[in-house]
């Protein structure tokens, strides 16, 4: 089959096409002829060769999610799955490839009417902004900051902040065209990368959800509001600085709290609940998936030196 590997670490050019053999499941695992795979910022953070430190090796296979159909399980697994559309979370890679294994505790039923591009569009982003959002205790009322809206995971959680009741939704993009595109999802406020700007924009925030962090990390503790929290989500622009938690001490009589927050962290069956709710609200208008650009899977490249350009908002989707 053919599967996309990281050959060197670095730019999008270390990314090639491979012929592997056809894969076949272990117990407790099945095999999804991909229909679709998504891209997300994380990969081409693990192709820049920025977690090399945390097992990630050359000769990766990046991409963490699937859609598709069921072809074959692995001993113990219910035969009735074989034939069935659905969607699959691989772990920590093993996703940009023509037929992924996932364990059969990873996959859920696609509903009728979500498209496999729709389904790894909001799999993941989905409920990583969920439970980022109840990880910063957000609630109704309170002020939210996304910073790095234009992503998966942002345009997410501008749509369940503004949902949920928020009551200002300020954004941080780079450009006027991505800021109405926000403000249909949500978005009451657009605000520049470095947070400035915004017509009638809050003075502060009660919540700010991170996709970004980078050198520029620090500053935006200044715009918490008293007893204001952050939680990064994402390193999209590399680690922050090594002293980045001393703007926040130096703020200690505002009580300010600062965390990360990983959907590592959450039972599977949690996140599997949530993503049946986001899919079948997908299905229903209440939610919108925003596909960038469908591409076929030998073109990870391409797809990954639009990620490193910025040009995209929401996900690109690649289709083996």
């Amino acid at each position: 089959m053919k599967a996309i590997e990281i050959r060197t670490y670095g730019g999008p050019d270390g990314l090639a096409v491979v012929g592997l053999p056809a894969p076949v499941p272990a117990a407790g695992d099945v095999v999804i002829a991909a229909e679709a795979v998504g891209v997300g910022g994380v990969d081409t953070v693990i192709r820049s060769g920025a977690l090399a430190a945390y097992g990630f090796k050359e000769g990766h296979i990046p991409g963490n999610e699937v859609a598709g159909t069921v072809t074959a399980v692995g001993e113990g697994v219910d035969t009735s799955w074989i034939g069935r559309r659905v969607w699959g979370f691989t772990g920590t890679g093993g996703g940009y490839v023509e037929q992924a294994v996932v364990p059969v505790r990873e996959i859920l039923p696609l509903p009728d009417g979500l498209s496999a591009a729709d389904a790894v569009t909001l799999g993941t982003s989905g409920v990583v902004a969920y439970f980022a959002l109840a990880h910063a205790r957000f609630a109704p009322g309170e002020t939210v900051l996304v910073r790095g809206a234009a992503g998966g995971i942002g345009v997410m959680t501008v749509q369940l902040a503004a949902k949920g009741g928020a009551a200002a939704v300020a954004v941080t993009t780079s450009s006027a065209e991505r800021g109405a595109r926000l403000r249909k999802l949500g978005a009451t406020h657009v605000l520049d990368r470095a947070g400035d700007g915004g017509q009638d924009a809050p003075a502060g925030y009660d919540v700010i959800i991170d996709i970004v962090a980078g050198e520029d990390l620090p500053s935006f503790f200044d715009r918490l509001n008293p007893n204001g929290r952050m939680v990064a989500v994402g390193v999209v622009a590399g680690q922050p600085p090594a002293d980045f938690g001393t703007r926040m001490l130096a703020a200690f009589r505002k009580s300010l709290s600062f965390a990360t927050f990983s959907a590592d962290t959450v039972a599977s069956a949690d996140l599997h609940a949530v993503r049946g709710e986001q899919f079948a609200a997908a299905v229903r208008g209440e939610l919108d998936t925003v596909v960038h650009e469908v591409l076929p899977l030998d073109h990870a490249v391409r797809a990954h030196r639009k990620m490193d350009d910025g040009e995209v908002f929401g996900r690109i989707v690649l289709t083996p």
